[in-house]
């Protein structure tokens, strides 16, 4: 048996990158996805992946940042599937301007904490209720290694390290219930967007890009176990959602390579 059968998964962010390789993780582990996307283009196209590979997905366009929009998204997600078990908050970003504290625009501020910490919270506070009737479930939160470490973007840095404290708490009021929450800290991840920020592509393996991207992103200079692909979360998150890790609540893993243990493992030798 598929270790996710009848499960039913809301995914924010599920139209690219982690969050759509963990959608399709979960569904060849028997899951039913609901993707949770604002650009509508990529969440029809991860939708209509699913559903061609034989899988059930629905796309609903969504602001994560949004109340009354995550309410409606999951009020959705129970009209089309008919229950609710697993929860993977990964939508999420940084901003150019999230510049040092004493520079800082307020709105960077709100915007960023909004995107990576309200989301989350907006999520879990409309879809416990659903997990709670399940008898049970999983939420899992995606942060970031700079969450672990801290980072010179402090409004992005904060709200990741608030993820893992969110989870923590998560964990302890809803364990009598059933409700298992766990957060996975990623270092460098070969998404779409990390790649077209340094100008690659995903076709790219490291000996065809340019040396700015293998200096900045892409060599184990700081990553002693190189960068990661998404599927390498995906297959974490499907570890976490499934009952494989029923004995891990409030933990926090980094899939990093290592980062959030060395500022810096090597020194260019």
């Amino acid at each position: 048996m598929r270790k996710l059968e009848g499960k039913v998964a809301f995914l924010t962010g599920a139209g690219a990158g982690i969050a759509k390789a963990t959608a399709l993780a979960f569904v060849a582990e028997g899951a039913k996805v609901a993707i949770i996307e604002l650009n509508e283009e990529v969440g029809l196209a991860a939708e209509k992946q699913i559903t061609e590979l034989g899988g059930q997905a629905i796309f609903i366009k969504t602001d994560v940042t949004d109340d009354n929009g995550m309410r409606l998204a999951v009020e959705k997600t129970i009209a089309h599937f008919g229950q609710l078990n697993l929860i993977f908050n990964c939508a999420g970003g940084s901003l150019q301007e999230d510049v040092p504290v004493h520079e800082m625009d307020l709105a960077i501020w709100h915007r960023t904490v909004s995107l990576n910490l309200l989301h989350p919270f907006l999520s879990c506070k409309y879809a416990i209720p659903h997990l709670l009737k399940a008898g049970g479930g999983s939420i899992i939160n995606v942060t970031s290694h700079m969450g672990l470490m801290g980072s010179l973007k402090p409004a992005y840095a904060a709200s990741k390290g608030g993820i893992i404290s969110f989870t923590k708490t998560l964990a302890a009021q809803y364990a009598l219930h059933g409700i298992r929450a766990n957060a996975i800290a990623p270092g460098s991840i070969r998404t779409e967007r990390q790649l077209k920020r340094y100008g690659a592509t995903p076709e790219m393996n490291a000996e065809k890009m340019t040396p700015a991207i293998r200096e900045r992103q892409l060599t184990h200079k700081n990553y002693p176990f190189s960068v990661g692909e998404p599927e390498n979360i995906a297959t974490i998150a499907v570890f976490l959602a499934s009952d494989d890790s029923r004995m891990l609540t409030g933990t926090t893993i980094a899939a990093d390579g290592g980062r959030s243990s060395y500022l810096k493992l090597y020194d260019g030798e």
